[in-house]
């Protein structure tokens, strides 16, 4: 799934990483002639990538940022109480992920962009990636809530 780079870090080695809008961060190294990225070897050149589009492929794999903290909750939701803006396509802001949480029954979650059908229980939840669509239907008698998270350092933004 492509992502704007949104800034610039070292990882723990020193080497250079984008940190994508998804939370997510991309080795940029500069190792000629294999990986040619003169650009982050300058504070100028990296600020010329800032916005640039790069293939996150934790996203695609539903990888929730490990840092990433809980900030927000729903009610819990049953097959009656289900609303009807969750049935339809809809999708959680910029660096917003999410977790349904089944705490009784199952309930469908589909993610048309990344290929996802999935049948979620209190045996597997589902993760919902930033600002992709999916929608949910219940499978009967249901009842489940989702959890928000966020980086860290937002001000819940």
């Amino acid at each position: 799934m492509e992502r704007p780079i949104t800034g610039f870090g070292l990882d723990s080695e020193g080497d250079p990483i984008a940190i994508l809008s998804c939370g997510h961060s991309q080795h940029v190294r500069h190792n000629p002639p294999f990986i040619n990225r003169q650009w982050v070897t300058t504070e100028e050149g990296r600020n010329s990538m800032m916005g640039q589009m790069l293939n996150c492929v934790r996203c695609d794999k539903f990888e929730l940022p490990a840092e990433f903290i809980p900030y927000k909750r729903t009610p819990v939701f049953t097959e009656e109480t289900l609303p009807a803006a969750l049935r339809k396509d809809h999708s959680t802001k910029r660096g917003v992920w999410a977790k349904i949480r089944v705490e009784e029954g199952k309930l469908r979650y589909r993610v048309a962009s990344l290929g996802a059908d999935m049948e979620l229980s209190e045996d597997r939840i589902g993760i919902v990636v930033p600002e992709v669509l999916h929608n949910v239907e219940a499978i009967g008698p249901i009842r489940f809530f989702v959890e928000f998270y966020r980086a860290p350092d937002q001000d819940g933004q």
